[in-house]
């Protein structure tokens, strides 16, 4: 892809902003993409230094690394931390990836901090990859419904009392909160260090809600995530959130597997679109993106 190279005391890796998820009227999420050479390498401080230049330009840095055939390292920094996951960027990268470089491969991989993942190659067929998520983990949790409905800004009321309240972690540590209706989602307003300290309490990474009703016809479900302990309030459209919500849809017998669309973001007419499947007893999460900026990021001199 032609990668790192030199410029007097500055070093020049290719650099895209992808934006990921967006469905029609919708922008989906941006994530920034560096491209590494093989054996090329940036420091931890050196990418928290670049995503922390990106604060309110995208959500989160890819950082990718090929490893050789069709597998690559990827690492993912906000504004605010090294990032576990990153479902939008991962699909971002990837997706670009299969692009530029014409991959025919039904399949290609990645290594991320929460191991091995499968990405499916859908780009000719329905211009989409599909990422299986990680294996789930359902973690316990102690939250009070007036304890979460204080950290969303929502009356206790709003939540759905015949779904539980859980976290499970699927790539990021999701509360995941069932809201009675779709007026109840679009018209949530947390306040940012409100919900950032009852995540850190709490020990999750990210707050998701749902609601089974939709604006749109044929979807399963309206969410919106909020990220605040990365560094901005709402993640517009999001993989690993949605992932983990499908976990919860299958442990409650609320999804058979097979394909869905979700509707996410708080917008009611215009929402960006997020992929569910199960393949081989994985949640894989899908959509496709959109190339913004295609140029060269220097680091340093």
């Amino acid at each position: 892809m032609g990668g790192a190279g030199r410029d007097g005391f500055r070093i020049k890796y290719r650099y895209q902003k992808i934006d990921a998820f967006a469905g029609p009227g919708s922008g989906g999420n941006p994530a920034a993409c560096v491209y590494l050479e093989q054996g090329q390498s940036i420091s931890p401080a050196g990418m928290q230094k670049i995503a922390t230049e990106h604060k309110g330009f995208v959500s989160e840095v890819v950082f990718c690394t090929p490893r050789g055939g069709s597998t690559y390292r990827l690492q993912y920094y906000s504004a605010e931390c090294e990032v576990a996951f990153c479902g939008h960027g991962t699909i971002a990268c990837a997706s670009q990836l299969i692009k530029d470089a014409d991959l025919q491969d039904p399949e290609i991989w990645i290594e991320t901090g929460k191991g091995k993942s499968k990405v499916l190659n859908r780009v000719k067929s329905a211009d989409a990859v599909y990422i299986a998520a990680p294996p789930p983990r359902y973690i316990p949790h102690s939250l009070a419904p007036s304890e979460i409905a204080d950290a969303l800004g929502i009356e206790i009321s709003a939540i759905h009392a015949g779904y539980p309240v859980e976290i499970i972690d699927a790539g990021l540590r999701t509360l995941i909160v069932p809201i009675a209706a779709l007026d109840g989602i679009l018209s949530m307003r947390p306040d940012e260090q409100r919900l950032k300290a009852c995540s850190i309490a709490n020990n999750f990474d990210i707050a998701a809600v749902f609601s089974r009703e939709t604006a749109r016809p044929g979807s399963k479900l309206r969410t919106r995530v909020f990220a605040p302990r990365f560094g901005y309030l709402e993640d517009p459209a999001t993989g690993s959130g949605n992932a983990a919500i499908g976990c919860y849809m299958l442990k409650h017998g609320m999804w058979d597997g097979a394909p869905i669309s979700i509707e996410q973001n708080g917008l009611r007419a215009n929402p960006n679109l997020v992929k569910l499947m199960v393949d081989g007893g994985a949640v894989f999460f899908g959509g496709g993106a959109a190339l913004r900026i295609d140029g060269s990021y220097f680091l340093g001199g």
